[in-house]
């Protein structure tokens, strides 16, 4: 290689890097984990959940929910739920209408395929060629949200120290922050954890709000900011690479939510596994998961082995938080 082209490479690989350091520094000024912070954006008010009853494009009267994805700027995805909610009335068998929303002036349009609408004051009305309906901006909570730990129950974080876990930071607000594995290896369990997605409007896919929960640290729930989307194998709920969620019920970002898990560790003889991990998995109380069988480690962490094994709660470049952690041993 002649030296002016040596040059050029050595110029072109230190822009790259640069641009590469300013990318993540974008990234990481984009994503807030504090609520108000959140709510300086007025994108912030418009996205989220909408329910409500009226006359549907069949003349029939009946319910109607809506997801509001923010996607930065004053631009929204929106989804049209036929029968309600994810969890409340609506599932995968129901019609579900993707649309567009931009703000203007405090207030946002709404269009899609035989849809109008205007979203203002934490209210929606939906028009159609048969009538229209009105929706309110619903908080759901899932139902074990703030469940105490029963007796017997090993307590890994509550708020007051990470002690449990190595290289455990606790906020501010009494969150732990991911990125953490605990100290204790465990076997069968049932687990409790509750997580706050972080506020990032422009992120998109694997980018937006990313963590997971690996069970055995080797068998990883995803966590991610999918609100809105179909819920696949690598979005909130999903069994990475093995299946996706039954129904998709993740609720906003910033909003606390909850995973209640059956664990069943992988049986070893001899050296030798002789049957599979499995799991029940609920995502804000709704069952995602049924004794779902998994046949071997999700990518990113360790290899199957025999218990005692660690929880990790992973970080991948993002900022989600965590609370209330605490299993209840089976054997």
């Amino acid at each position: 290689m002649n030296k002016q082209l040596c040059v050029m490479v050595l110029v072109a690989l230190s822009l790259g890097t640069s641009f590469l350091a300013r990318a993540e520094e974008g990234r990481a000024r984009d994503e807030i984990i504090d609520p108000a912070v959140a709510a300086q954006d007025p994108d912030f008010a418009i996205q989220g959940e909408y329910l409500g009853e009226g006359v549907l494009p069949d003349g029939t009267q009946g319910k109607l929910g809506v997801q509001v994805v923010a996607r930065g700027g004053g631009q929204f995805e929106a989804f049209i739920l036929v029968g309600g909610l994810p969890g409340e009335g609506w599932d995968r068998s129901r019609p579900r209408i993707a649309g567009k929303a931009v703000r203007e002036d405090g207030k946002a349009s709404v269009q899609a395929e035989g849809w109008q609408g205007v979203i203002e004051n934490g209210e929606m009305t939906l028009k159609h060629e048969k009538g229209e309906v009105k929706l309110k901006r619903v908080e759901r909570k899932s139902p074990t949200l703030g469940q105490k730990p029963p007796e017997g129950a090993v307590v890994l974080f509550d708020g007051r120290n990470a002690d449990a876990f190595d290289g455990g930071t606790v906020l501010p607000d009494g969150s732990l922050l991911s990125g953490v594995t605990t100290k204790q290896g465990f076997g069968s369990y049932t687990l409790h954890l509750e997580f706050r997605l972080s506020w990032m409007p422009r992120a998109l896919g694997q980018a937006r709000s990313n963590s997971g929960v690996y069970l055995h640290d080797c068998y990883e729930v995803q966590v991610l900011d999918s609100f809105g989307l179909t819920g696949e194998d690598n979005e909130c709920g999903g069994i990475y690479r093995v299946k996706a969620p039954d129904l998709n019920m993740c609720l906003p970002p910033l909003v606390w939510q909850t995973y209640d898990i059956e664990f069943t560790a992988p049986k070893y003889e001899n050296g030798q596994k002789v049957a599979n991990a499995r799991l029940t998995v609920r995502h804000n109380g709704v069952v995602i998961h049924d004794n779902l069988e998994l046949p071997g480690a999700t990518p990113g962490r360790q290899q199957e082995g025999p218990a005692p094994r660690p929880i990790h709660l992973q970080a991948h470049g993002n900022r989600v938080t965590y609370r209330n952690i605490w299993l209840v041993p089976k054997d």
